[in-house]
C-alpha cells in the first residue's frame, strides 16, 4: 500500500539532463502561449478592417481569449490534482494547435472567433500547468524553475507585440495563427520526458465549477464591455458558488483554503502587483502614441529592453527565492515595481529612451513577484490542493490583466486633466499619464504594506 501511494503521489526523481530538457520545453511552449495572446493586440485593427467590424465586435478576439484562459487556469489546475499532467498537456496543446490552424483558414469572423476560443481552451493548459510542474517534479529547486517560467512570461509578453507587428506587417494577420500551430511538435517530447503519473483519488464538483466559471466569465465580460446586466449575473453566480462550496461534500474549492490568511494575502499581493504591471503594459503604448506619435514597431522597441532584461534577470531571481525565501523577494519585487512607476510618473513626457529605462526597473519586478508568490503558495498548500490553489493564483493574474486594462482605459478617457499630482513631473499633456503612474505607485506600496504586515504576524505566530 505504501509503495502504491508513493508511485501515485510522488513522481520519481528526474535525472539532471532530463530536468534541463523538461524545463526548456516548458519554457518554449510557454513562449508560444504568451506570445499568442500579446501578438494579436497589434492585429486587431487589421482584423476589424478585413471583416468590416466595429471596435466592440472585434474586441472579442481578445476578450474571449482572456475569459477562457482565466476560467481554464483554475479548471486545469483542479484537473491536475486528479489526472496526469502529461495527459492534460497533450490534450491542451492539440486543441491549441488545432484552433490556430482553423483560425488561419477562417472564412468569416464567426469562424475566426470560434477558432480563437478553441485555441484558448487548449492554450489555457500551458500557463496553468507551467506553475504546477515545478511544485510536482522539482520540489527542491522550485524557486529556480519558477524564476525561469516567470522570466519567460515577461520576455514573451514584451517581444509578442514586436513579433506580431513584423509578422502582420510583412505577411498578414492570419500568419499569427500559423505561428502557434508549430506548438504541436512539442507533444512527443512531453510524452517522452514528462514523468508518468497515476490517476489520483478525487472527483470534480461540476456544479461548483460551472457556477464559478459563470461568475468569473460574467465579471470579465463586464469589465471589458461595461454591459451592466452582467453584474447581477456575476453576483448571483458567485453567491450560489459560495453556498455550494459550503454544503458540498467535495467542493470545487475547499473553504479552508480560502480561510488560510497567508494563502489569500499572497494571491491578493500577486493580483495587485500584476495589476500594476499589466496597467503599465496597457498605458505605456497609449502614452507613446499620444505624446510622441511613435509607430507600433517603435513602441515595441521601447517595451523590449525591459522584457529582455527581465527575462535574463528573472532566472537569477528564481535562484534568489531558493536562497533567501519567497517573502523577501516579494518585498524586493514590489519595491522595484513601485520605484519604476514613480520614476515614470516623474519623467512622463521626457524622451522615449528615458521611459524605456524607467520601465526596465518595474519590468524586473514582474518575474520576481510571479516566482516568489508561486513559491510561497506551493509551500503553504497541501499537496492535494496545489493544482487548484495555483490555478486560482493564475486565474487572478488573468483577471488582473483584464481589470487593469479596462480601469485604466476608462481613466484615460478623461482628457481634460490639467493638474499634475507629482510635484517633480512636467506640466502639460503628460498630466493624465503622470497621475496614472503615481496611482500605480500607491497601489504597489499598498500591496507591499499589506503583505509585510501579514507575513510579519504569520512569522510571529510560527
Amino acid at each position: 500500500m505504501t509503495t502504491s501511494a508513493t508511485s501515485a503521489h510522488s513522481p520519481p526523481e528526474l535525472e539532471p539532463l532530463l530536468k534541463k530538457r523538461l524545463i526548456r520545453l516548458v519554457a518554449l511552449i510557454l513562449i508560444f502561449s504568451v506570445m499568442n495572446g500579446t501578438m494579436f493586440n497589434v492585429a486587431i485593427p487589421d482584423i476589424a478592417d478585413h471583416f468590416n467590424l466595429l471596435p466592440s465586435q472585434v474586441s472579442w478576439v481578445m476578450t474571449g481569449y482572456i475569459m477562457v484562459n482565466a476560467v481554464g487556469a483554475l479548471m486545469y489546475g483542479k484537473l491536475a490534482d486528479i489526472f496526469p499532467i502529461r495527459s492534460i498537456l497533450t490534450f491542451g496543446i492539440s486543441m491549441f494547435a488545432l484552433g490556430a490552424l482553423l483560425g488561419f483558414l477562417s472564412p468569416s469572423y464567426g469562424f475566426l472567433l470560434a477558432s480563437r476560443i478553441l485555441q484558448a481552451i487548449g492554450g489555457a493548459t500551458i500557463p496553468a500547468l507551467a506553475f504546477i510542474i515545478p511544485t510536482r517534479f522539482f520540489p527542491n529547486e522550485r524557486g529556480k524553475v519558477f524564476g525561469i517560467i516567470s522570466s519567460t512570461i515577461a520576455f514573451a509578453s514584451g517581444i509578442g507585440p514586436i513579433a506580431g507587428g513584423l509578422i502582420a506587417g510583412i505577411l498578414d494577420w492570419r500568419y499569427l495563427f500559423l505561428f502557434s500551430v508549430a506548438s504541436v511538435f512539442a507533444i512527443p517530447f512531453f510524452r517522452k520526458w514528462m514523468p508518468a503519473e497515476e490517476k489520483r483519488e478525487g472527483k470534480i464538483d461540476y456544479l461548483g465549477a460551472l457556477l464559478f466559471s459563470i461568475a468569473i466569465a460574467s465579471f470579465l465580460a463586464f469589465v471589458t464591455t461595461l454591459m451592466m446586466w452582467l453584474i447581477p449575473v456575476a453576483s448571483l453566480s458567485f453567491v450560489l458558488f459560495i453556498l455550494r462550496i459550503v454544503k458540498a461534500e467535495d467542493p470545487f474549492i475547499r473553504p479552508e483554503m480560502l480561510k488560510n490568511r497567508a494563502y489569500t494575502i499572497t494571491i491578493l499581493t500577486s493580483f495587485l502587483g500584476t495589476s500594476v504591471l499589466f496597467g503599465l503594459i496597457f498605458v505605456i503604448p497609449i502614452m507613446l502614441r499620444d505624446l510622441y506619435d511613435l509607430s507600433t514597431l517603435a513602441i515595441g522597441f521601447v517595451l523590449f529592453p525591459g522584457a529582455m532584461i527581465a527575462g535574463i534577470l528573472g532566472r537569477s531571481g528564481g535562484e534568489l527565492v531558493d536562497k533567501i525565501g519567497g517573502e523577501k523577494v516579494v518585498v524586493l519585487a514590489l519595491v522595484l515595481i513601485g520605484s519604476g512607476t514613480i520614476l515614470l510618473s516623474t519623467f512622463a513626457g521626457f524622451a522615449p529612451w528615458i521611459i524605456a529605462v524607467c520601465l526596465v526597473i518595474s519590468y524586473i519586478g514582474f518575474p520576481l513577484i510571479q516566482s516568489s508568490t508561486a513559491n510561497i503558495l506551493s509551500a503553504i498548500l497541501p499537496a492535494k490542493q496545489t493544482g487548484v490553489g495555483i490555478g486560482l493564483f493564475n486565474l487572478l493574474n488573468f483577471v488582473a490583466g483584464a481589470f487593469s486594462s479596462a480601469s485604466f482605459g476608462a481613466i484615460l478617457d478623461i482628457q481634460d486633466t490639467g493638474i499634475v499630482l507629482n510635484p517633480f513631473a512636467l506640466q502639460g499633456e503628460n498630466a493624465i499619464f503622470s497621475n496614472l503612474f503615481l496611482g500605480l505607485t500607491v497601489l504597489s506600496f499598498l500591496a507591499l504594506l499589506l503583505f509585510s504586515m501579514t507575513f510579519k504576524k504569520h512569522s510571529s505566530a510560527d
